[in-house]
């Protein structure tokens, strides 16, 4: 099975099965001399594992990290970093059913269409648990990132089903973010997301919504031309994540029913600094940061697994029917916040160790030709 690291110069090596015995990460291309303790990483894991609230998944996980290798007296030291993640909750018994059927929205017949076998247990390679690796590999990436230009990723929960908040991305912090269990600055609107959340999954049904993620303090000049635009490669990472079926950056979809002159986001000088008087760019042009605030939104699906009774196929190509059981998230949102800043951290990592080998480190004014 390919398809399982990403990066060119900041590789992310992905391992594990959901209900295996670990999940895990290698990364290739960390930077040596970065101080670096597996704490660092534990507080990022921290905020994805199960358990944590009354909105998530019951299975109970520590998520503890454990670095195997790269790493000299707390120090990178430009080798391949390898990390593990014990599970310790598995329950296979929970799967048996599953095992002979296709779950609705599922990637279990997709998986076996195509590989002729599947890990039924969990989903194995297809279950959100993968991510856990991620975000370990993007807690490094946050690292490096703001040792060299002290960039900040701030994801937070804007919309679930209809109840959308109103968020100013310029001002929100990440204090507001985590002051409540569904990650929503806005605690008016977080209060009704909980409510909303907890009547869904009380009828064994499941909502999705909207994240949105700004990043502040960004440089001019990351990004590559055409295949490897700054906004592809986002769009890339964020589509890659468990339940995620849309991303915009900047006006996005309702950019289409403004006119040029409406949309086009006009420069101007500020203390020396270049500025627009917009962002409908969303802080990438040519697929390039203008280093304006980098601005998207990615929307996600509710969970698939639901405990409602459904019409499916089982692997004899026959009708049955199907009610979700075991433990399984009412809404994603929460949790997928921080997978949103991580996979955001390890896309601007890459793009930024590319920019350095090409032509040195970035710089945050624009300059004069």
């Amino acid at each position: 099975m390919s398809g399982n690291t990403f990066g060119k110069l900041f590789k992310v090596t992905n391992w594990g099965e959901s209900h295996g015995k670990a999940v895990g990460v290698v990364i290739d291309g960390c930077p040596p001399l970065l101080e670096l303790v597996e704490e660092d990483i534990q507080k990022e894991l921290d905020r994805r594992k199960p358990g944590t609230s009354n909105i998530t998944t019951s299975r109970k996980e520590e998520d503890k990290v454990e670095i195997l290798s790269g790493t000299l007296e707390g120090k990178t030291t430009g080798t391949p970093i390898s990390m593990v993640i014990f599970n310790k909750d598995q329950k296979q018994e929970a799967y048996d059913e599953i095992s002979q059927l296709y779950r609705p929205s599922h990637a279990d017949f997709t998986y076996q269409q195509k590989y002729g076998i599947r890990d039924p247990f969990g989903g194995g390679r297809s279950s959100a648990r993968m991510t856990a690796g991620n975000v370990a590999a993007g807690a490094i990436a946050k690292k490096i990132l703001t040792k060299n230009f002290n960039v900040e990723i701030i994801a937070y929960v804007k919309k679930v089903k209809g109840i959308e908040a109103e968020i100013d991305s310029n001002k929100v912090s990440s204090k507001e973010i985590e002051s409540n269990i569904v990650r929503c600055p806005d605690s008016k609107s977080a209060e009704k997301m909980i409510k909303l959340i907890e009547e869904t999954k009380e009828k064994g049904d499941s909502v999705g919504g909207v994240i949105e993620c700004v990043v502040r303090n960004m440089p001019i000049g990351l990004g590559e031309p055409i295949f490897d635009k700054l906004s592809a490669d986002l769009a890339k990472a964020m589509m890659s994540i468990n339940a995620s079926k849309g991303f915009e950056i900047g006006s996005g979809f309702a950019g289409a029913n403004l006119t040029g002159s409406e949309h086009n986001d006009i420069f101007f000088v500020e203390k020396g600094n270049v500025k627009t008087k917009t962002n409908n760019s969303g802080g990438i042009q040519g697929g390039i940061s203008n280093g304006m605030p980098i601005i998207f939104r990615v929307a996600f699906k509710p969970t698939a697994t639901i405990g409602k009774t459904q019409q499916t196929v089982d692997k004899k190509i026959s009708s049955v029917e199907f009610a979700g059981k075991g433990r399984h998230d009412p809404c994603v949102l929460p949790r997928a916040v921080p997978i949103v800043e991580a996979m955001t951290a390890i896309v601007l990592c890459d793009h930024y160790l590319r920019h350095k080998a090409q032509n040195g480190e970035p710089n945050a004014k624009a300059k004069k030709f």
